[in-house]
């Protein structure tokens, strides 16, 4: 089953952490005690041992990918393309002792952490077994650089790994030379040298710290570069893909945060975003603030380091681990403002929607049927929620309806006795299933064929959830309704097979609740709730979220309410034009987008939605230019490029289309449309081998038409999850209000 995308959202689906930032480069509180090497000159060592052990190793290795491609499935490369003595690597350890605060953070840290854990491991060993240890290269690029590299991941291997500890370490992420956004690995990595000699030629092995501290700037040089501070840094691992080595099938987009955090108002990068930023916030902005020091270290400035725990959605390591400090800041992270939750709307007895709650009156009556609408706004990440692998991951919304007396007159998205969620809650998740049309449950990425669907929420947009229940005869008012956003790290299923344990316990954190309280019989308009938006905000998410449950005409009225209460907002009017775009209503989106750019001239957003209209009427030379002028305000926007390229396409400017494609691919190496048209685009400009280049791309990694076959067969098994895959649905909770209400000796009405 293909996934309904909009062709205004495609391209538009981004937290990377990758990275390792601060050098030593002031002195800070160092203790001449912690110096850890006796010799005070700086030695250079030459790089011969390095060759010498690549050739014993290849010897022996099994280049299952490709001769002279050693590292494949991971597209991580050597700078010199030799495998590396893992001696060649300062421990982070011999980091440590200087860097105090960074090693004690990194120790806590998904990076530190990133090959022991035991689910990473057993998933590993799975792939392993099934198909063989060089197809855990894909894996390690990113969980274990050492073992890639030092050629440990080959049959019979007599590396020693001792390095598996230290998993992502000081050493790997600071010789990082240079990446690029394929992701899946794709970083070019050199020998690890904590110093540079004055002509800037990196000296191997352990240095002193005199000498360290005796050229500071050296140090820095050797291990320090700017793109380090970037998000693209961060995309190397934090977007990857299964691509047709590992799973003997075809390339499939795995996770790409990156993407995701690129197309979203935190880079500014992009018009098309429904809200914008004050500044830009990168993948380090979020996951590395800097924090005062607990511990010594050089590396901090004014007493602050930049956080080297990347904190994020792990609870789990820090549970296995007893690390107490990364988990209470990994649930503080994660309730830190990341959703609003707004119990936004009522509909009784099948009537129309009193909305929004709380400034609108509504009266409510024992033996109404009510259905509640929660619009659930992600606003304070930048990239979807969940993040990364998707199947595996676990956060879904509870709702909960009680009367006075405490007696519950609905509930969804309850953990059963054996610790599995409620498999009909609204959850933000995947599934990914096999040819046999079965649920890959313990993360066998390398089978999967298809994702039914995709129910997880991009940064800056809003969902709807409806739940609908019967108020008994003898319900005791007032009664509320509680709608929380929860998260744990695994599903149950997988985590009971990871640990080997039944019901194995995890952490569960509310990340967002919101509760509402409603009489029996009138319940008047009141102030504003301070927990609320501003009333034209919460039309507004309302209208997101109904744009993307493809309820056009509803999502039109209510980008028409915000309208009315900011007549001046350019891009209110903007809204309502990609309701009607998605409508087919082309007339009534150019009018409309004509007002927003009368208040809001030259405004980007309106031109880019106005430019697909003009496209769409034949217009093509005035789509174009609106389409350049939008390429000139967001240069980096890969929308723009996309259509630009398009629309020269079908002027048959062959040029001019391919160089608004390359551009594409120099943000989005693996966008679909740039590999299709570049394939024609090259052969009518001659260039037959770039053109076969891209045709084999497109090929490889366009969607399979007999794939939603097997989607079909797993959700024809699953009825329950059936449901989710539908974008307007309503939680009915009727069957099991009756259930419950006669369990508690209630007539069921």
């Amino acid at each position: 089953m293909k996934l309904h995308i909009p062709p205004w959202r495609i391209g538009r689906l981004v937290v990377g952490t990758l990275l390792c930032v601060s050098a030593a480069c002031f002195i800070a509180g160092f203790h001449p005690h912690l110096a850890y090497a006796n010799n005070d000159a700086a030695h250079r060592s030459e790089p011969s041992q390095p060759s010498a052990y690549s050739q014993v190793t290849a010897e022996h290795y099994d280049y299952r990918f490709g001769a002279g491609q050693p590292f494949l499935p991971s597209l991580a490369q050597t700078a010199d393309g030799q495998f590396m003595d893992p001696k060649s690597f300062p421990t982070a350890k011999y980091c440590g002792h200087c860097h105090q605060e960074a090693h004690a953070e990194w120790r806590q840290s998904a990076h530190a952490n990133s090959f022991r854990t035991p689910w990473y491991s057993r998933t590993a060993d799975m792939l392993a077994k099934e198909k063989g240890i060089e197809f855990t290269r894909h894996c390690e690029g990113c969980h274990n650089s050492i073992a890639l590299f030092s050629g440990a991941l080959t049959k019979g291997s007599t590396v020693n790994r001792k390095f598996d500890e230290d998993g992502v370490t000081c050493s790997v992420c600071h010789s990082i030379q240079k990446v690029d956004t394929r992701g899946t690995g794709s970083y070019v990595l050199a020998r690890p040298a904590v110093l540079v000699d004055e002509k800037g030629a990196p000296i191997y092995g352990e240095v002193s710290d005199r000498a360290i501290l005796t050229h500071l700037d050296r140090h820095s040089k050797a291990v320090m570069k700017d793109f380090y501070r970037t998000s693209e840094f961060c995309s190397a691992c934090h977007k990857a893909a299964l691509p047709r080595q590992l799973n003997d099938y075809k390339w499939q987009r795995a996770i790409f945060l990156y993407d995701e955090w690129q197309q979203s108002s935190f880079a500014k990068q992009s018009p098309l975003p429904f809200y914008t930023k004050d500044s830009v916030s990168t993948c380090q902005t979020c996951h590395m603030p800097r924090e005062e020091l607990a511990l010594p270290d050089p590396g901090a400035r004014d007493g602050k380091l930049a956080s080297h725990r990347w904190l994020g959605a792990n609870t789990m390591i820090a549970k296995v681990y007893n690390y107490d400090t990364q988990y209470e800041k990994t649930v503080s992270f994660l309730k830190n403002n990341v959703f609003n939750i707004d119990i936004f709307g009522l509909e009784k007895n099948g009537g129309s929607m009193t909305a929004p709650l709380g400034a609108e009156p509504v009266t409510i009556a024992r033996g109404d049927t009510v259905t509640v609408s929660a619009v659930i706004q992600n606003k304070g990440i930048a990239h979807t929620h969940v993040p990364e692998q998707r199947d595996i991951y676990e956060s879904w919304v509870e709702f909960e309806a009680k009367d006075a007396s405490g007696h519950v007159l609905a509930h969804s998205g309850q953990l059963e006795p054996d610790g599995e969620l409620d498999p009909r809650a609204h959850s933000f998740t995947n599934r990914l299933v096999n040819v046999n049309g079965k649920l890959n449950a313990l993360h066998e990425v390398w089978d999967t064929r298809v994702a039914p669907f995709n129910n997880t929420i991009p940064s800056g947009r809003s969902q709807i959830v409806r739940y609908q229940f019967r108020i008994p005869m003898n319900a005791k008012g007032p009664f509320t309704v509680t709608t929380q956003v929860n998260y744990r790290r695994f599903d149950q299923h997988y985590i009971d097979f990871i640990m080997q344990k039944k019901h194995y316990v995890q952490p569960v954190v509310v990340m967002a609740s919101r509760t509402r309280t409603f009489q029996l019989g009138a319940n008047p308009a009141g102030p504003a709730d301070p927990a609320d938006n501003p009333l034209w905000m919460r039309w507004n998410n309302y209208g997101i979220a109904m744009l993307d449950a493809q309820q056009y005409a509803e999502s039109a009225r209510a980008f028409q309410q915000v309208i009315r209460l900011r007549p001046d907002y350019a891009d209110a009017y903007t809204n309502v034009a990609i309701a009607d775009f998605e409508w087919q209503r082309y007339d009534d989106a150019r009018v409309i987008l004509a007002k927003a750019l009368s208040l809001s001239p030259h405004n980007a957003r309106a031109l880019y939605y106005l430019a697909l209209v003009e496209r769409n009427q034949g217009n093509l030379d005035t789509a174009i230019a609106d389409l350049r002028e939008v390429a000139t305000q967001f240069p980096r926007s890969r929308d723009a490029h996309r259509e630009l390229g398009f629309s020269y396409y079908q002027q048959h400017k062959y040029d001019a289309a391919r160089t608004e494609y390359e551009t594409l691919q120099s943000i989005d190496p693996d966008d679909l449309a740039a590999h299709y048209i570049l394939s024609i685009v090259y052969r009518r400009l001659g260039m037959n081998d770039k053109a076969s280049h891209e045709a084999a791309e497109f090929a490889d990694q366009k969607n399979d038409p007999t794939a939603s076959t097997y989607a079909l067969e797993y959700l024809r098994r699953h009825p329950e999850i059936s449901n989710e895959t539908v974008p307007w649905h309503t939680h009915s909770n009727l069957e099991m209000t009756t259930a419950r209400s006669k369990a508690q000796g209630m007539p069921a009405q």
